[in-house]
């Protein structure tokens, strides 16, 4: 499958997860396209100012892989700032938020894996 950037699904979110301002999400690659436990697979973006809030993950497990910008993240009460190129890892019950906090636009991709088979 090949699939230009035309045809990626994009959405915004206002305080999405009880976040500040609006996320805008790019679906890369649908749930439904995917044979694996993935139910989401996306670039996220976020202006200045703005986060997604302080969440859980159960039963599956999310990676944020920072590509531009700098953001502040509390990944289970841990809190760090993160660059291009640092990667957050969160799952298994713990919780996490990101928020950037700088002048420029944060932009990472996210991974969302299940640890259910996901049901066809």
């Amino acid at each position: 499958m090949f699939k230009t950037e035309s045809l990626q699904r994009r959405e915004s979110r206002e305080k999405f997860r009880d976040g500040k301002g609006v996320s805008l999400l790019c679906n890369i690659v649908e749930k439904e396209e995917l044979l694996g436990n993935c139910r989401f697979f996306g670039k996220i973006t976020l202006d200045p100012g703005c986060s997604i809030g302080y969440h859980q993950h159960d039963r599956e497990e999310e990676v944020y892989y920072i590509l531009s910008g700098q953001g502040v993240v509390n990944d289970n009460g841990d809190t760090r700032t993160v660059n291009p190129g640092d990667s957050v890892l969160t799952g298994n019950g713990a919780f996490h938020s990101i928020e950037n906090q700088g002048d420029v636009p944060l932009e990472f991709i996210g991974v969302i894996l299940t640890y259910d088979p996901p049901e066809r």
